[in-house]
């Protein structure tokens, strides 16, 4: 395994850290490289129980909508984020724009 010179173990240690940690939160790994340290991780998007969310909208006299336009909103994306070292040894997360 060929490493460049900004990559150290105890980065690399952080940053096997951090993919675990991504991967216990439900992400998968699309894609892997091993020379140039950074990984994609993918999240899929999650099923809105609308029935329910309609049982306790109609119980609460509406208030339970917004917490189910919320729900609504940031559950059924998917995403894709990018973990990686930069040249400097620090590392960072972006997220990745879907096509």
């Amino acid at each position: 395994m060929e490493t460049y010179q900004f990559t150290n173990p105890k980065t690399l240690d952080k940053f096997y850290k951090m993919i675990s940690a991504k991967t216990r939160n439900g992400f998968v790994i699309v894609e892997h490289n091993e020379k140039l340290p950074y990984v994609v991780l993918s999240k899929e998007k999650k099923v809105v129980k609308h029935t329910f969310h309609l049982f306790l909208t109609c119980i609460t006299f509406g208030l339970w909508s917004v917490v189910w336009v919320y729900l609504i909103i940031k559950l059924s994306q998917k995403k894709s984020i990018l973990v990686a070292v930069d040249e400097d040894g620090n590392l960072f997360e972006d997220k990745c724009i879907l096509a």
